[in-house]
């Protein structure tokens, strides 16, 4: 069916896009749906995003921008629910969805686009229920996790890695951040290369941009102005590796070199003493009062952060992209990163940042010594963060993924795998402008 403003059906089910960022399960996924959404309601598009209601006290639908609409399904109880226990509440999510659709004249929806596997399961029963293409974005992978996973850290269960595959098999497109994470799901999980497609995220760059500089930005946080300073924005737990630093501080400490100032901006994800520990581990290493750790802050405050820090770093075990990075260097600040996943395109290596092979804190202090040492370089890698961050607006990305729609509607009406998959009518695309996948 063509509608004049294209519907979209956008579902998170197991995090709200109205979370803040950086604790508990927020993070950068929660970010690409929000911008996403917006970007694609700025080109005309009615976007409904689903989420589990959480409170008693949530409102069924909340308005989040022109164009944009979060409903709050009900699934299962309000709180205490952790990530790995949502599973046994997708039909009850499902359920919901699907009445929403039912209390609306038929064809309301153009297409389905699920983020994470959980609202991949949905989706998959939501598009075909609907006859409407399903297109996924799977944000982390749980094989990729699972092979690099923090000393001590619970790998991913395999109910998971089964629920990836059919989702894998379900979507009639798949969208990539990167290039590693396109060939991760052919490799790994046998999806058709035909269906994968890479679209790099955007980044708010009326948000994150160099602003009036980093003595601004210190002055509006009340930071010292002469004082070095090492940023880590995003959640507390092994898989983001914060420890790694502090590690790297301690080896810093016992060099006899200048130690850093390290903030850690993001609260416990996985374990609710995670920040405890974190501060514990400064106290054994000496480090203590080198280490601020700080609760997550708004996108606004964020911004500011980045540009008062001289490197931001981001020791994560696995990235499918790394949004943090791209944030700071749209900021202008050069940015330390792990050799990992999506990281390795986001950050240019030598060019708007640094790339730091493995987890070794020894490494990680030569390489935040090294780079603090050299203003003449990170001033180079400053001017190259911005260079790189010019093409990361959020208006590109929405542009691709409107084209993948369109090649997910294609494809949905020649899939020989099912006969019921075939849809009628002209595509509900027409006037969109189309960007290279």
């Amino acid at each position: 069916m063509t509608h004049e403003h294209p519907r979209i059906a956008m579902l998170s089910v197991h995090t709200s896009p109205l979370d803040q960022p950086g604790t508990g399960d927020a993070g950068g996924m929660n970010v690409y749906v929000v911008e996403l959404a917006t970007a694609l309601a700025a080109h005309g598009a009615q976007v409904e995003i689903f989420t589990r209601s959480t409170s008693s006290t949530q409102p069924d639908t909340v308005p989040l921008t022109d164009g944009v609409l979060v409903r709050h399904v009900p699934a299962g109880p309000f709180e205490g629910l952790d990530k790995n226990d949502l599973p046994g509440q997708l039909c009850a999510f499902t359920a919901g969805v699907l009445r929403t659709e039912a209390g609306r004249a038929p064809g309301w929806y153009d297409v389905v686009h699920s983020h994470y596997w959980l609202s991949g399961q949905v989706g998959w029963l939501a598009a075909d229920r609907w006859d409407v293409p399903l297109v996924h974005t799977m944000h982390t992978l749980a094989k990729v996790k699972n092979a690099a996973l923090a000393p001590g850290d619970s790998p991913e269960p395999e109910g998971r890695v089964i629920g990836e595959e059919q989702v894998v098999g379900a979507s009639d497109a798949l969208v990539a951040s990167t290039a590693e994470e396109a060939a991760d799901l052919v490799e790994l999980y046998d999806a058709d290369p035909d269906a994968v497609h890479v679209v790099a995220p955007g980044v708010d760059l009326e948000r994150f941009g160099p602003a009036d500089g980093r003595s601004a930005a210190r002055a509006g946080l009340g930071l010292p102005q002469d004082e070095q300073i090492v940023l880590f924005a995003g959640r507390v737990q092994p898989l983001k590796a914060p420890d790694v630093l502090v590690h790297a501080l301690g080896e810093i400490a016992a060099s006899g070199g200048p130690v850093p100032l390290l903030v850690v901006l993001g609260g416990p994800s996985g374990r609710p003493g995670a920040v405890t520990e974190l501060a514990d581990l400064a106290v054994r290493l000496g480090v203590a009062d080198h280490v601020r750790l700080l609760p997550p802050v708004d996108r606004d405050e964020l911004a500011r952060w980045y540009r008062a820090a001289d490197v931001v770093a981001v020791p994560s075990r696995s990235e499918s992209y790394g949004l943090v990075a791209a944030e700071a260097q749209a900021c202008g600040t050069p940015v330390l990163a792990a050799a990992v996943g999506g990281l390795r395109s986001v950050v240019q290596d030598g060019v708007s940042g640094e790339l730091v092979r493995g987890h070794d804190p020894r490494s990680w202090a030569r390489a935040i010594s090294g780079l603090l040492a050299d203003p003449a370089r990170r001033g180079r890698l400053s001017a190259g963060a911005l260079r790189n961050a010019e093409h990361l607006g959020w208006e590109a990305a929405a542009e691709a993924v409107v084209k993948v729609y369109q090649l997910a509607q294609d494809r949905r009406g020649t899939r020989e795998s099912s006969p019921t998959r075939a849809v009628g009518g002209s595509s509900p695309w027409p006037a969109w402008p189309l960007a290279r996948t």
